[in-house]
């Protein structure tokens, strides 16, 4: 009796070994064959704990296949399959057929492998370290996400020899990108440009590992440490790793859009973000291709952008990475159709240069280009002038690079015209010769001649106010008998403010424009004041109102501006009788948040403007956004980079600084433009006493509402994509944060709405700051 109930024993724990070494492997997300998933109902597969998934994502207007983390706010792909496939229609399925076969059927009779395991499998998993595998009966794995990375390693996951990892498109769009982190075969971890030939003077970081060997890898444990294992085993990179980090978390490498491979930690919270804990390499303007050719990349709050060669535009705004191309050309090889621009502290990654010259002098070595007829830019260092053949490629600022660069651009339409100019001065100055050998009186009825020529030449240059040569033309000053004139004795008010009142006006040519009457100005006597105007009349951007002339008549100060015949952005958001469409309140915003960047970062002589605020922001005819009443703080007020005692701007719109008598900076501007922000986003006034008590303070009710994740709330009745919705919010509330220092740059706050860079969970809002 004994021996038999023994081997029942032992067989009972036989099986249950068994069975344990099974579910170990599998988990209770066991897929059996027949299993199959649809983008419309069960459109995944869950790992046992529920922080991984397997099945369809969203992808453009369609779908794809991969492995992300479904539970955690950022819901982060992980794998992809058949990246470079358009996204799927609804009518899909993705089946673990009978035979064993991972298979994407599209329609009857059309298959597509997702998994290329070399025997029929028996089962599938989704485990919880985010690798999904398909086993045999033996509960041997035949194929595994892991060992077919596309842009991210997770913890337990290896990098071998041969393989590499490619970077996204972007953010959205998960194709493969530009940039490639590989395990070469030689032990040497290394990131480079799929645009750029596969040398070693292209790797733009290395792990300076090249004696490895060849069964080297790279490695993510656990603990979140990154290292390359070598052939014998030990851990021979980097040699001075972090620290383990305390706590709950998990960890994923990701080869990212901008070509920087970073390792991020993440404490499984649902509200929690992913945080970045090292990146390679560490100066994001680093990778080489990330700006296309003809532009270079600067850093702003360590945030890459790209900007273009002088003479350049974008060829696509939304694309920085192709590069730039040229505004205008010259077909002419002279030289005085071109000028050299100059850039400072620019290092490029480009072909070698056709000449190297000896030259003394940076300004030698641009007269060398400008002489030269197949130079287009010239590159001057340690006394030697490169001259190259456009394009030039991977620029970045580099502070320690000493020389200069110099561009070759064309005067385009203005050259043209001062050498007609010049032509006609010629012509003249050959006649008065010729014609003063005969007689002196002649000379002298030629010289009148000429000058009211000159004369008339000037008013006819004056009357093209409008056109592109206005930037090169001193302000006109008016008189206020003029100014009384153009506006029928003040007649026709257009709009009134904090810095005083606006009258349609006609001048002395027939444009129409709006002449601003000032109230009292701190500016002393005319000089000053007519310094100031130059000032404004130099700051010229396509979000700026531009100013046309002025008036100084003693006591009386008025401004002439072009006219915008639209209103304001008060009327188009809160007096229109529809709701302005979604889009079109998004490029209201970036048009005037690239406006004050301009300001604060891009004009000659930096300008805060004080009052940001939808009365101040004016709609041309093709409803594009200005800002008006810029520059004019300075005439109202003292010294911009002191403490007031007197709070300027609107109420509503005033950073809080302002109550607490701290220095004033670009980041009041900010703060102002965050409140707008949330009118633009709610089409409603920042408060409304008429409202429910809950809704009277705009800043107090978005947050509240983002808080509890009803941002619907904020937009009745209109139709908008959550996560576009809740970009903005995350914007506009991290603009209004109570401590200046925490608000983002404007520039950062463009690029954060342009979708180049991700906005963090912004702190919660005081309603000290938000109160009425």
């Amino acid at each position: 009796m004994f021996p038999k109930i023994t081997s029942m024993f032992l067989f009972i724990l036989l099986l249950s070994c068994i069975f344990s070494r099974s579910s170990s492997q599998h988990g209770i997300s066991n897929i059996s064959l027949g299993s199959s998933l649809t983008p419309a109902n069960n459109s995944y597969w869950s790992s046992d704990s529920g922080y991984f998934a397997f099945g369809f994502y969203q992808k453009g207007d369609g779908y794809g296949i991969g492995v992300w983390m479904p539970n955690i706010q950022e819901k982060t792909l992980i794998w992809t399959a058949n990246r470079h496939d358009p996204p799927l229609p609804a009518n899909v399925s993705l089946i673990l057929d009978g035979e064993g076969r991972l298979i994407l059927r599209n329609s009857p009779g059309k298959q597509t492998p997702i998994a290329d395991n070399p025997q029929p499998a028996s089962s599938a998993s989704m485990l919880d370290s985010g690798n999904f595998v398909l086993y045999n009966s033996k509960s041997e794995i035949l194929w595994q996400t892991f060992n077919d990375p596309t842009d991210t390693i997770l913890p337990g996951q290896r990098l071998l020899a041969g393989q590499q990892l490619e970077s996204t498109v972007s953010n959205a769009n998960h194709m493969s990108g530009t940039f490639i982190i590989q395990m070469r075969r030689n032990g040497n971890l290394v990131i480079f440009s799929a645009d750029y030939p596969f040398q070693s003077k292209y790797f733009y970081w290395k792990s300076g590992t090249s004696n490895a060997g060849d069964n080297s890898s790279l490695n993510l444990d656990t603990n979140g440490q990154l290292y390359i294992l070598n052939t014998n085993g030990n851990k021979i990179w980097p040699r001075n790793n972090r620290r383990n980090i305390s706590g709950r978390a998990t960890y994923r490498a990701t080869i990212e859009a901008d070509g920087i491979f970073r390792l991020y930690s993440h404490n499984l919270e649902q509200n929690g973000n992913w945080s970045m804990e090292q990146q390679f390499p560490v100066n994001n303007c680093d990778p080489i291709g990330l700006c296309g050719t003809n532009a270079y990349c600067i850093l702003a709050d360590k945030v890459s952008s790209c900007a273009c060669l002088p003479g350049f535009n974008f060829t696509d705004q939304s694309k920085q990475n192709l590069g730039c191309q040229k505004s205008s050309s010259s077909d002419e090889c002279q030289e005085r159709s071109f000028t050299m621009k100059e850039l400072e502290n620019k290092e490029w990654q480009t072909d070698e240069p056709y000449s190297t010259l000896s030259a003394s002098t940076k300004q030698q070595c641009a007269e060398m280009c400008l002489g030269d007829c197949s130079c287009e830019a010239a590159v001057y260092s340690n006394q030697k002038c490169r001259k190259h053949k456009l394009p030039l490629r991977s620029g970045k600022v580099e502070e320690n690079v000493s020389g200069a660069t110099f561009i070759k651009t064309s005067n385009g339409s203005l050259a043209t015209k001062i050498e007609a100019n010049n032509q006609k001065k010629e012509a003249v100055l050959i006649t008065s010769i010729v014609i003063s050998a005969f007689s002196f009186s002649a000379l002298t009825i030629c010289g009148i001649a000429f000058c009211r020529y000159r004369i008339w030449n000037y008013k006819k240059i004056y009357n093209q106010v409008t056109d592109e040569l206005s930037e090169d033309i001193v302000l006109r000053s008016f008189t206020y008998d003029e100014m009384k004139e153009a506006t029928d004795n003040f007649k026709t008010e257009i709009g009134r403010g904090g810095f005083g009142t606006v009258f349609r006006g006609v001048i002395s040519n027939g444009n129409i424009v709006a002449i601003k009457r000032l109230q009292k100005v701190m500016a002393e006597g005319e000089r000053e004041f007519r310094n100031e105007m130059n000032v404004i009349a130099r700051t010229h951007h396509k979000n700026l109102v531009r100013l046309l002339g002025y008036c100084h008549d003693e006591t009386n100060m008025l401004l002439v501006y072009e006219y915008m015949g639209n209103g304001s952005l008060t009327d188009f958001l809160f007096e229109s009788e529809q709701k302005p469409a979604w889009e079109a309140r998004v490029e209201i915003a970036l048009n005037i948040a690239r406006g004050i960047v301009y300001l604060h970062e891009e004009c000659q002589t930096q300008i805060i403007h004080c009052d940001i605020k939808p009365e101040n922001i004016l709609m041309d005819e093709k409803e594009w956004a200005k800002i008006a009443d810029f520059g004019l703080s300075k005439l109202l007020m003292s010294n911009q980079s002191k403490t007031y005692t007197g709070i300027r701007g609107t109420r509503g719109y005033v950073a809080p600084e302002w109550h607490s008598n701290l220095p004033i900076t670009v980041k009041v501007d900010i703060y102002s433009f965050g409140i707008m922000l949330l009118e633009i986003i709610c089409c409603r006034r920042n408060v409304e006493m008429d409202g429910p008590d809950d809704e009277v303070v705009l800043a107090n009710w978005v947050y509240d509402c983002f808080e509890a994740k009803e941002l619907n709330k904020l937009i009745r009745n209109e139709e908008i994509e959550e996560i576009k919705l809740e970009r903005m919010v995350r914007i506009a509330l991290w603009c209004i944060q109570d401590e200046p220092s925490m608000r983002p740059s404007m520039k950062k706050v463009v690029l954060m709405l342009e979708g180049i860079i991700d906005v963090p969970e912004p702190p919660a809002i005081p309603s000290s700051s938000c109160s009425v």
